[in-house]
């Protein structure tokens, strides 16, 4: 399969020749040698085309999503996941009000501001965090506010007509279970609606995308249409479906020149790589610290609803013994009563034998 790779991208270099060119500089070696085995053989494969370029890189995505040089690209994707026509006016720099260490949770993170003034926050995540719906939430609000500050600080007299809307859009390269509950759905777009019919424009709309839960689906029905064709283009390095990506939607072919081109940098590439791995590891240290808070929590409620459990039978046990010690009670009274008898059927049988003496 690397040869037939190596058909469209014959700039592609073999794994022979990129281990040559790291031997031989020894800083190159150095940092390759830094690398777990599985690490190394990543970074080999996506090289010499015996895998697919991973595009949730941060590096690898931003160079093909960049507003700036390939305004017409990222107009593509969101015109198809938001429904309607797209236009990108200016790209946004990353000023946001988040915590430091919050947004150390997000590898892309591209604002961009659309002709009709509407905003849009691109986020991908690699790994699915606890909490998506509060997190989405507050990345949202502090789109709105950031919008809210530019508008106010542009217009002399400011009125909330000037406010438009604000889009969160996040792709999981692994999601969350919330997701795996909804059964081959993959886009999932949300904004506020009233129950009573009240038509309100509301300025706060989501879209997700589980890339987990597509490739599911797309292994099983194949690429459809456009937006299946991008969504593949994004998460899928199997060189198979590259192939049939190209072959069904040849302005991809592009794309993926776009990326083996960076790969004839080797330094560059291996610098990515490596900090790459570190926010990787970064966001798996975060991912592990929350699923431990999450199972302490389980463990918490499990230990919660053990105490409850052993009360109840401590009280259904004080119960028993009161009933057992009314019972032993009961029973020594009429352990007395029939001594009682047993006394007076003495005296009885005593006074029954006087009368038959006399007699």
């Amino acid at each position: 399969m690397t040869n037939k790779l190596k058909e469209y991208f014959p700039m592609i270099r073999t794994r022979k020749e990129i281990l040559e060119y790291i031997e031989v500089r020894p800083e190159l070696q150095e940092v390759f040698e830094s690398w777990r085995e599985e690490r190394q053989e990543e970074f080999l494969d996506f090289c010499c085309g015996a895998r697919g370029i991973k595009i949730l890189y941060d590096s690898f995505f931003k160079e093909i999503f960049n507003p700036e040089l390939y305004p017409e690209r990222l107009e593509s994707l969101l015109s198809l996941l938001l429904g309607k026509e797209v236009k990108i006016k200016q790209v946004l720099p990353n000023d946001s009000v988040r915590l430091a260490d919050e947004s150390t949770l997000l590898i892309t993170d591209i604002v961009v501001e659309f002709e009709d003034g509407i905003l849009a926050n691109i986020e991908v995540q690699k790994i699915g965090y606890s909490f998506p719906g509060q997190r989405i939430a507050c990345y949202s609000a502090d789109l709105l506010l950031r919008q809210y500050k530019r508008v106010k600080a542009r217009k002399k007299k400011f009125t909330y007509r000037n406010m438009k809307k604000v889009y969160t859009i996040v792709l999981f390269e692994k999601s969350t279970e919330e997701f795996h509950k909804c059964k081959d759905c993959y886009v999932h777009h949300s904004e506020h609606v009233f129950d009573s019919g009240l038509n309100l424009e509301t300025l706060q709309e989501y879209v997700l995308i589980a890339l987990d839960i597509f490739q599911e689906v797309v292994h099983n029905k194949g690429i459809e249409n456009e937006l299946d064709a991008w969504l593949t283009f994004i998460s899928c390095d199997e060189p198979e479906r590259m192939i049939e990506l190209m072959e069904k939607y040849p302005q991809f072919k592009a794309m993926y020149q776009n990326l083996y081109d960076m790969c004839l940098n080797v330094e560059g590439v291996m610098e990515m790589f490596s900090k790459e791995l570190r926010e990787l590891d970064r966001n798996t240290v975060q991912y592990m610290i929350e699923e431990q808070e999450k199972e302490l929590e389980r463990k918490k409620k499990e230990v919660e609803a053990k105490k409850e459990e052993v009360e109840q039978k401590k009280k259904e046990i004080e119960q028993k013994k009161k009933e057992i010690e009314q019972k032993t009670q009961e029973n020594e009274e009429l352990k007395m009563e029939v001594e009682e008898l047993k006394e007076k059927m003495k005296f009885l049988t005593a006074q029954l034998e006087a009368v038959v003496k006399t007699d």
